[in-house]
Protein backbone atom coordinates (compact mmCIF):
# COMPACT_ATOMS: atom_id res chain seq x y z
CA UNK A 1 0.00 0.00 0.00
CA UNK A 2 1.18 3.40 -1.35
CA UNK A 3 1.33 6.04 1.67
CA UNK A 4 0.17 9.95 1.29
CA UNK A 5 2.99 12.29 1.63
CA UNK A 6 1.63 15.76 4.02
CA UNK A 7 3.07 18.99 3.40
CA UNK A 8 3.64 20.90 6.61
CA UNK A 9 -0.15 22.62 6.29
CA UNK A 10 -1.83 19.59 6.48
CA UNK A 11 0.65 18.27 9.38
CA UNK A 12 -0.10 21.12 11.11
CA UNK A 13 -3.73 21.55 10.57
CA UNK A 14 -4.02 17.69 12.22
CA UNK A 15 -1.98 18.88 15.11
CA UNK A 16 -3.48 22.06 15.91
CA UNK A 17 -0.97 24.20 15.96
CA UNK A 18 0.63 26.55 13.34
CA UNK A 19 3.28 25.57 10.61
CA UNK A 20 5.92 27.21 12.17
CA UNK A 21 5.49 25.28 15.23
CA UNK A 22 5.57 22.14 12.67
CA UNK A 23 8.88 23.32 11.92
CA UNK A 24 10.15 23.81 15.04
CA UNK A 25 9.31 20.35 16.74
CA UNK A 26 10.75 18.49 13.55
CA UNK A 27 14.14 20.58 14.13
CA UNK A 28 14.06 20.04 18.08
CA UNK A 29 13.42 16.02 16.99
CA UNK A 30 9.78 15.86 18.66
CA UNK A 31 8.00 15.37 14.88
CA UNK A 32 8.25 11.63 13.25
CA UNK A 33 10.94 11.69 10.44
CA UNK A 34 10.00 13.60 7.43
CA UNK A 35 10.80 12.85 3.83
CA UNK A 36 12.69 15.51 1.26
CA UNK A 37 11.66 15.40 -1.93
CA UNK A 38 13.85 17.63 -3.54
CA UNK A 39 13.09 21.07 -1.87
CA UNK A 40 10.08 19.84 -0.37
CA UNK A 41 9.57 18.09 3.34
CA UNK A 42 6.72 15.73 3.27
CA UNK A 43 5.35 13.61 6.33
CA UNK A 44 3.97 9.95 5.69
CA UNK A 45 0.65 10.01 6.74
CA UNK A 46 0.67 6.86 8.16
CA UNK A 47 3.33 8.08 10.46
CA UNK A 48 1.48 11.14 11.39
CA UNK A 49 -1.58 9.34 12.49
CA UNK A 50 0.17 6.72 14.63
CA UNK A 51 1.89 9.93 16.52
CA UNK A 52 -1.42 11.22 17.22
CA UNK A 53 -2.47 8.47 18.56
CA UNK A 54 0.30 7.81 21.11
CA UNK A 55 -0.84 11.58 21.98
CA UNK A 56 2.13 13.02 20.15
CA UNK A 57 4.78 11.73 22.66
CA UNK A 58 7.74 10.68 20.48
CA UNK A 59 8.89 7.71 22.62
CA UNK A 60 5.54 5.75 22.51
CA UNK A 61 5.54 6.81 18.93
CA UNK A 62 8.91 5.02 18.88
CA UNK A 63 7.79 2.05 20.89
CA UNK A 64 4.85 2.04 18.69
CA UNK A 65 6.61 2.00 15.21
CA UNK A 66 9.74 -0.65 16.59
CA UNK A 67 6.88 -3.01 17.79
CA UNK A 68 4.17 -2.87 14.55
CA UNK A 69 1.54 -1.89 17.05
Amino acid sequence: MCDRLLDVKTVAELLGCSARQVWKLRASGRLPEAVRLGRSVKWRQSDVQRFIECGCDMRQFMEAKNHGC
